[in-house]
C-alpha cells in the first residue's frame, strides 16, 4: 500500500506566511478597538481641522494649516507606535498573551516584527486620511519625499522602542495611566500645534531633544519651509531608536 498525501499536512507554516497573518491580526485587533481609533485617527483630525479652522493658538506667519500638518503627522505617529501600541502590549502582557505566542511556533522577534508591521500599515493609513483632509484645508507642501521618509520611518522606530519598553517594563494599568499621560504633554511641549518658539529658551533647548519635537520640526523645516535633509531632527530621532529599541530587548519581560 503506497503513503498517500493528506492536507492540511501537520507542521508549522512558512515564517513569512506567519508573520503576515499575525500582522493582519494585529492591524484588525488595532482599527477595531475604539479607544486605540480615538487616539489614531479622531484626535489628530479633529485638531488638525480645529486649529486650521478656528484662531485659537498663533502659528506665526503664513497658513496655518501648513504649519499644523506636519506637527498632525508626527502626532499620528506617536499615537501609533507609541501610546497605542503600549496600552495594547501591556494588557496583552498582562492577560498571557505574550506568553503564549511566546510559546507558538512563531519566534518572539517575528511577533515583535509583525507588531512593527501592523503599526506601518495603520501609519499609512492615517498619512493618507490626514494628507486629504490637510488638501481639503489649503495645505501646501513642499520638499524632498525621501526626507519624509526617512522622518516617518526613524519616528515610528523610536517611539516603538519606547512604547514597547513601557509595556514591557510596567504593568498594564501603569502603562494605560502613563502612556496617555505622557502624550498628552507631548501634544502640548512637543511642537505639534504650539510652536516652540513659544516657550523660554531654556525650555526649548530642551524640548528640542524629544522625539515628538525632532519629528514634527523636521516634518515642517521639509515640508512648510522646503528645507533640505534635516539632519539634526534625523540624529535626535536616531539616538531615541537606539535607545528605545536597545533598553526594549534588554529589559522587556514577556511575563
Amino acid at each position: 500500500m503506497s503513503a498517500g498525501t493528506y492536507t492540511p499536512r501537520p507542521g508549522a507554516a512558512p515564517l513569512p506566511r506567519m508573520i503576515a497573518a499575525q500582522t493582519a491580526l494585529e492591524t484588525r485587533m488595532l482599527l477595531r478597538n475604539g479607544e486605540q481609533l480615538l487616539l489614531t485617527v479622531v484626535i489628530p483630525t479633529l485638531l488638525l481641522v480645529l486649529f486650521s479652522s478656528v484662531d485659537i493658538v498663533d502659528t506665526g506667519t503664513g497658513e496655518a494649516v501648513d504649519f499644523l500638518t506636519p506637527g498632525v503627522l508626527a502626532l499620528a505617529v506617536m499615537s501609533t507606535a507609541f501610546t497605542g501600541q503600549a496600552i495594547a502590549t501591556g494588557f496583552e502582557r498582562r492577560y498571557g498573551v505574550l506568553k503564549r505566542l511566546g510559546a507558538s511556533p512563531l519566534p518572539r522577534w517575528a511577533l515583535m516584527t509583525a507588531k512593527t508591521l501592523s503599526v506601518l500599515v495603520t501609519e499609512v493609513l492615517q498619512v493618507v486620511l490626514l494628507t486629504v483632509i490637510a488638501f481639503a484645508l489649503g495645505w501646501s507642501p513642499h520638499g524632498d519625499p525621501l526626507a519624509v521618509l526617512l522622518l516617518l520611518v526613524l519616528g515610528t522606530a523610536a517611539f516603538s522602542g519606547l512604547g514597547l519598553l513601557m509595556a514591557g517594563t510596567l504593568k498594564a494599568e501603569a502603562t494605560l495611566a502613563a502612556a496617555n499621560l505622557v502624550f498628552l504633554l507631548l501634544l502640548v511641549g512637543g511642537g505639534v500645534i504650539v510652536p516652540l518658539e513659544k516657550f523660554p529658551d531654556a525650555v526649548q533647548s530642551v524640548l528640542g531633544l524629544l522625539p515628538i519635537a525632532a519629528l514634527s520640526d523636521g516634518l515642517r523645516d521639509v515640508l512648510a519651509h522646503g528645507a533640505g535633509m534635516p539632519w539634526g531632527d534625523l540624529g535626535v530621532l536616531a539616538v531615541w531608536t537606539v535607545l528605545g529599541l536597545g533598553a526594549a530587548a534588554r529589559f522587556f519581560r514577556w511575563e
